[in-house]
Parts: structure tokens; sequence; C-alpha cells
């Protein structure tokens, strides 16, 4: 077990306060992007100016799950772009009632724009007589199994794939390798994440983490009576740390079912999550939350829901409304809308002959934003460096409203040129706004050295920053 996981398991377990690392002076943001999810960046707000958080949009059914082998207690399901190819995959089961009617299954569609999917038929396993399916695991780890490319560099040809699965009579989580994604084999006969205070029944998230170099995972345990979070960290996909539970500062202990935890592929730094929600006193309904962390242990986690269940029967009973696995970046129907990202939810889970997915959209990085009122308000950020040659904005405002910008050192003084004043009003909607000043957008000259910026907001929102 390494030192800074055992400090942290040991001040968990005595109850202590979570320890939070230093922040530093000067906060070095590089060239990265920049979301504005939590007050990591933010000193002091003024005005009307808020965090608020967002929800996305209702879309269409992507697929039923009316086939033989699934059902509708199909579930688990894990998107990811691959090249040109969405894959998802997702376990096939099927009740009656609480009967069981077949074992589960894992399954598999792609699909060439997120949206439509196919089912192709494989031939490798057998379900009733028959291999016309699209089944691609059957044995151990069905119930919940959870894959992704594995981008290492260090990754051998035949393990380019990896996937955790497994339940606590199992014997824990069991780890499985790919050349192509379709044709599985387990990389070891035992399980490699075992104890018997864990509970594994849920969607467990492996994934490789390309800014700290090691192999993540992320699992359902039970904490003083409540469903919750552990997470562990590997270098070679079989040996892992001891876990360490999850912290959320400042909000109340929730029964957390799945947590949905990745890495946000336009900010890799930053760890995202959609956490299910349980509530067992109220028919075991369920609802996604959002929630950001920049180590992986301590997050911010919102308390409202970011999907209701609405005005949509199928969603207002036992485990639907569900969110599952995977962000896509997937084209707007919206004219001159570019991308968004698409994100995926059940619907009639142990309901009729099949559980639905739909499909669900934000913005770019438009999870949480910085947002305004008419009458204004504005943010001042702490002593950052950047590296790069302008200044790139997510923002939305009304027709109405705007955005400027000030430069300041990092004593809190404008910078000649970079003053309130010499900023013209931003205002539109766009993804990859440049900030311009009086005398042009070029800000070079001050990339290395601390300054701060300070945003000043009228009936708008600001979603993310980058130097570029």
């Amino acid at each position: 077990m390494c030192g800074a996981l055992s400090t942290f398991l040991a001040l968990v377990l005595a109850g202590a306060q979570t320890p939070v690392e230093k922040e530093p002076a000067v906060i070095e943001i590089g060239g990265r992007r920049e979301l504005f999810v939590d007050e990591y960046l933010i000193e002091r707000f003024g005005g009307g100016a808020r965090l608020i958080l967002h929800r996305p949009t209702m879309r269409e059914v992507v697929m039923e799950h009316d086939k033989p082998w699934e059902g509708n207690t199909s579930g688990y399901h894990t998107f990811f772009k691959d090249g040109e190819v969405y894959r998802m995959y997702y376990r096939g089961w099927h009740h009656e009632g609480e009967k069981e009617a077949h074992s589960p299954v894992t399954c598999y569609a792609e699909s060439k724009d997120g949206i439509h999917w196919k089912r192709p038929d494989l031939g490798l396993f057998e379900f009733k007589g028959s291999k016309a399916n699209n089944i691609v695991w059957m044995g151990k780890g069905t119930h919940n199994f959870v894959p992704f490319p594995d981008r290492s560099p260090a990754c051998k040809p035949e393990q380019r794939y990896k996937a955790l699965g497994g339940l606590h009579e199992e014997g824990g989580l069991f780890a499985f390798q790919s050349a192509d994604g379709i044709r599985w084999s387990l990389m070891a006969d035992e399980p490699v994440i075992t104890s018997e205070a864990f509970a594994f029944d849920s969607q467990n998230i492996p994934f490789w983490d390309s800014v700290r170099g090691e192999y993540r995972a992320y699992f359902r345990a039970w904490r003083r009576g409540y469903r919750d979070i552990r997470t562990t960290t590997s270098r070679d996909f079989l040996t892992w740390a001891e876990p360490a539970w999850l912290a959320y500062p400042g909000v109340k202990v929730e029964h957390l079912y799945e947590n949905q935890v990745q890495p946000y592929e336009r900010a890799p730094h930053l760890f995202v999550g959609f956490p299910a929600r349980y509530l067992p006193d109220r028919d075991s309904l369920v609802e996604g939350l959002f929630m950001t962390s920049r180590d992986g242990v301590t997050f911010h986690r919102w308390g409202e829901a970011i999907i209701r269940p609405g005005l949509n029967p199928d969603r207002w009973h036992n485990r639907s409304n569900y969110i599952w696995l995977g962000l896509l970046e997937t084209k707007s129907d919206l004219p001159g809308g570019g991308t968004e990202l698409s994100l995926y939810s059940n619907e009639r889970y142990y309901k009729g002959k099949g559980g639905k997915v739909r499909r669900y959209t934000y913005r770019l990085d438009g999870f949480v934003s910085v947002n305004a009122p008419l009458s204004g308000g504005e943010i001042l950020t702490k002593p950052i460096t950047f590296a790069g040659g302008r200044l790139h904005l997510n923002v939305s405002t009304s027709a109405a409203g705007s955005v400027r910008v000030e430069l300041q050192d990092a004593s809190g003084t404008p910078i000649p040129g970079f003053a309130l004043a010499d900023c013209p009003a931003l205002f539109g909607d766009e993804i990859d706004r440049v900030v311009a000043w009086k005398g042009g957008p070029d800000v070079a000259d001050l990339a290395g050295r601390p300054v701060r910026l300070r945003f000043v907001l009228s009936d708008a929102d600001l979603y993310a920053m980058q130097f570029k």
C-alpha cells in the first residue's frame, strides 16, 4: 500500500477530515482547458455571479432490448468511441417478476454516429440453440462486464482492450483482455480485486489514466450501512493498491449505487462522475448526479439530480433512470451546432419485455457554468500561469448579455492594455471564442507570468477557458 493511500485510509477510518492537498500560491494551468465545474481557480465571486449546474437535453430512444437474449433487466451499458466506430457493450438479461428468465450475457453493438446502433451477428456464443446473436462473453463477470480501450503506451497488442467484471459470490472482479474488442479471454484465473467487505454488484469502472500514467478502478462497497464507492490504482491491471474511499466534502451521506467516473476527454486532468443516488425508501428509485475531482479521490458532488424522471412513467420505478458509462462527442442536429456530448440512460427496467436506452445531450464542457443575471456579476481567479498566445472561452450570452475580461498582475493591478475598459463586450454563443482587447487578442508576452483573470458577466454563462 502506498503511503498516501495508507494515510488517507487511516484518517477516514478514524473519522478524521479528509486531507486536502495544499494549493500552490500560483496555479500552473499551461495550455490545458479548464472547466468551471468547481471553485478551484476562483478566488471570489461578486454581484450575482455563481456556479450553476446544468442538465442535459432529452433526445431519442436509441435501443430497445427486445431480442430473446436481452430483456427488461438489460443494463450496465458502456459506450466509447474507437477510431471511426462508436462501441456499446451491455448486459442482456430478463426477469418475469422477480424470477430470472435466463442467465445474463454480455452483448455488443456499434454505430457510425453514436445515435443509430446495430447489433452485429457475431456467431461466437450459443443462446438457446443458435449462435445468430451479438453476444461477446458468457461466464465469469458477465453480470457487469465493463470494457475500455487501453491507451497505455506499454499496452500489448493482444491486450488492446481490457475489462473488469465479477460479483462478490464469484470472488471479486476478474480482469479480461482482447485484441479486437470482440473476442475476450481472462487475464488471470483468480479475481484481481477482492475483499469480504466489497459488494461489486454494480457497474465497476476501469480505465487508463493518461495524465497520471496508471490504471484506475472505481467500484461499489458498503460503508457504515450505505452503498458507497472506493477507488484503487494499478500499473499492470493485475496487481492493485489498497482501495481508498471517495470523499465528498460538505454533502450528506446517501446511497450511491453506480459511480460512472471517467477522465473528461477534452480536459483529461479532470475526472467527471455520474453516480446513481439510490432511494430504497422510495420504491428503489434511482437518479443520476454529477460530480468532479482533480485527484480521483475527493469529489465535489452536486445534490440536485441532472435527469429527472419527468412525465415519463417508464422512468418512475425500480432502477430506471440510471446514467450509463461514457460520454460521446456526436454531431448536433442544430444548424451550425457543431458537436455536442451524448450520454445515455435507461427506461422500463423490470417492466415489459425489454428495457430502453435513451440519449441525452450536453453542450461541450456544459456541465456547470459561472452564471450571472442581466444585472451582472463577476469572478476573480487565483494567480495562475499559462502557456499560449490567445485566450479562448466556451461562453453563452443572451442577445443583451455580455462578457468582458480583465488581466491583472498577481497583486490585482490591471495590466496596461488588458484592463476591463480595454475589452469590448463579447456576446454570442460559442464553444471556442477568442477574447480580444483594443490592442488585439495576443497575450503571448504574459505567458509564464503570474496573472489573475477578472470575468465580468451579464446574462451570461462561462463554461470553460483555455490559453492556446
